[in-house]
């Protein structure tokens, strides 16, 4: 499996500082906080994206995703989410991403009314996506977080450029075990996301194998089914200032991470 990183670990962290970074912990890839407190952004223009892109294909740094924020499932109109959802897919394709992170953001409309909205808006994006090379992840999060309320918009998609993006604690947080989540999700994964916490009720981020979220359970489920896609690791910095910097524990992190995939043994 590929590591990568979130730069909401890493605020406003310039390009060059993300790259020297990625590349002091042997990180393969970085997921990049699309938002404009950050370097690069819906509003960033053609230099400054071939620039990012000439930075991290020189280090040989994946950018792994843009992470954006569009509510694919949200109340209101189609056409402000569908041009947010275009103008992510072409950041990630001008940065050479592989995939953009949306959430779902139903709120409390009906489940059948916002599963029909996402799946209308995300069909809409996917021609694009595909003349991009570029797909388009709807992330396990706030009205969808568990594996079933996301196929519930995928399946009816169909669409390969269209999948899902596995964020461990917020199916957790569902009540779904890894070894549910899973099967779910595999025919439309991505990538994904890994973090620790200390409790349901203390989201605070934690350095990976010091909380409770089941990531060994997680990582053999992958390992068992032969998934070899990338982890990444979200370290929620951004909302919780308070707490260690993403630089000092980058490097355990990354053994961690590899020391549950050694453990592991592989499946088919």
């Amino acid at each position: 499996m590929k590591l990568a990183f979130s730069t909401l670990g890493t605020p406003g962290l310039p390009v060059p500082e993300v790259v020297r970074l990625a590349s002091a912990y042997g990180y393969d890839g970085v997921e990049l906080r699309a938002h404009p407190e950050e370097p690069l952004h819906l509003g960033s223009t053609p230099a400054q994206r071939t620039a990012a892109n000439l930075e991290f294909a020189e280090a040989g740094v994946a950018v792994l995703a843009v992470a954006g924020y569009a509510e694919v499932a949200a109340a209101g109109p189609d056409e402000p989410v569908l041009a947010e959802l275009d103008g992510l897919v072409r950041l990630a394709g001008d940065l050479g991403a592989s995939y953009v992170r949306v959430f779902p953001g139903g709120g409390t409309r009906p489940a059948a009314e916002a599963d029909a909205a996402a799946a209308r808006r995300l069909g809409a994006i996917a021609p694009l996506a595909a003349d991009t090379g570029v797909r388009v992840l709807l992330e396990t999060h706030d009205s969808h977080r568990r594996a079933q309320d996301a196929v519930r918009i995928l399946g009816p998609v169909g669409h390969g450029s269209i999948g899902a993006l596995w964020d461990v604690l917020h199916t957790w947080l569902g009540g779904e075990e890894p070894g549910v989540s899973f099967p779910a999700l595999a025919p439309h994964l991505g990538y994904v996301q890994v973090k620790d916490v200390g409790s349901a009720d203390d989201t605070t981020p934690l350095q990976l194998g010091t909380g409770v979220l089941p990531l060994g359970a997680c990582v053999g489920t992958l390992r068992r089914a032969g998934w070899d896609g990338w982890l990444c690791w979200e370290y929620e910095k951004r909302w919780h200032p308070q707490v260690a910097d993403f630089a000092q524990l980058a490097g355990p992190g990354a053994e961690y991470l590899r020391g549950l995939v050694a453990a592991a043994p592989p499946g088919r």
